[in-house]
């Protein structure tokens, strides 16, 4: 099996990504596991955002039931993944052979387990003032030493071991990422969204562009009953003094912080760009805004949330 630890942002065995999950098998199966406090939780999230369908706390005995559900279904439940945990293993302890099972029925599941030093462990739950759900009424030391034994086969097999020690929360959800998810999956997706100020702002809005700077081509009679989507309405928008200045600007802006924002984890950056009703300047302005992004290499669309409301 391949082993690849992770310790800050360097792979110790960069062979280790030969052995991700093939896009070409029909079905995707992960399986993660590993100790308490080891960062599980994180690498359900990353796994998430490149597109797995993610079963947390799945007993072992229903691991093989759940990937001949994914295989039915088809779609996106093709790329499962399964996170197993102590609650979990009190259902069984035989993960190794829960995966002998799977491969006889003609999957091909790949293990990540997720490990971290003791000393590690043991700040981490010291600073959420939690126990660890093994020791009992010993140390946390304790239940940790009684957890690393009842996962021992299961890390000899791993496909992939990850020890979290030296990684923040950013730096290992960008490695799950890197191991699991191609390009595009991890590329920040921008929607420019143009709305009426008289709707009320979307709640879901990262930055707010007003464009009732503008002339407003309503006042217009033969560009009233047409749209910003249409030539005439977003040439005479665009046209005005002051337009492609703004819009340029707000682009560079975009374009500055995109790198940040994917850093960070964000994957769907929201930029709304509001006129009175949404019909003629926030329209004309968000896709000539989601058009330069594409120019930039961005993954940008323009989307109209009251257009059709007047």
């Amino acid at each position: 099996m391949s082993e690849a630890r992770t310790t800050g942002d360097r792979i110790d065995d960069p062979a280790a990504v030969d052995g991700q999950v093939s896009a070409e098998s029909e079905t995707t199966l992960v399986v993660v596991t590993g100790l308490s406090g080891g960062g599980r939780s994180t690498v359900a999230r990353a796994l998430e955002n490149v597109g797995y369908y993610v079963v947390d706390n799945l007993p072992q005995a229903l691991m093989l039931d759940m990937a001949e559900l994914a295989f039915k279904a088809g779609g996106a439940a093709r790329r499962t993944a399964m996170v197993l945990d102590v609650r979990s293993r009190a259902f069984s302890t035989d993960l190794a052979g829960a995966i002998r099972e799977l491969k006889d029925r003609g999957f091909s599941p790949r293990v990540v387990f997720v490990d971290a030093d003791d000393e590690v462990l043991i700040r981490r739950f010291e600073s959420v003032r939690r126990s660890h759900p093994l020791q009992g009424d010993g140390r946390l030391a304790d239940g940790i030493a009684v957890e690393r034994g009842l996962l021992e086969e299961a890390r000899d097999q791993a496909d992939v071991i990850v020890d979290t020690s030296h990684l923040n929360v950013n730096q290992l959800r960008r490695r799950i990422e890197e191991l699991f998810g191609g390009e595009d999956a991890r590329r920040l997706r921008v929607t420019v969204l143009s709305f009426g100020f008289k709707y009320g702002l979307p709640p879901d809005a990262d930055f707010v562009l007003d464009a009732r700077f503008l002339p407003n081509p309503y006042w217009v009679p033969e560009l009233r009953e047409h749209t910003g989507r249409e030539e005439a309405v977003s040439a005479y928008v665009l046209g005005q003094e002051g337009a492609d200045a703004f819009v340029a600007s707000y682009a560079d802006l975009v374009n500055a912080t995109t790198a940040g924002f994917e850093r960070e984890g964000k994957r769907y950056l929201t930029v709304a760009v509001g006129c009175t009703g949404g019909k003629h300047r926030s329209v004309a302005i968000a896709e000539e805004l989601a058009g330069r992004l594409r120019h930039s290499g961005l993954a940008a669309n323009a989307q109209h949330r009251d257009l059709g409301r007047e």
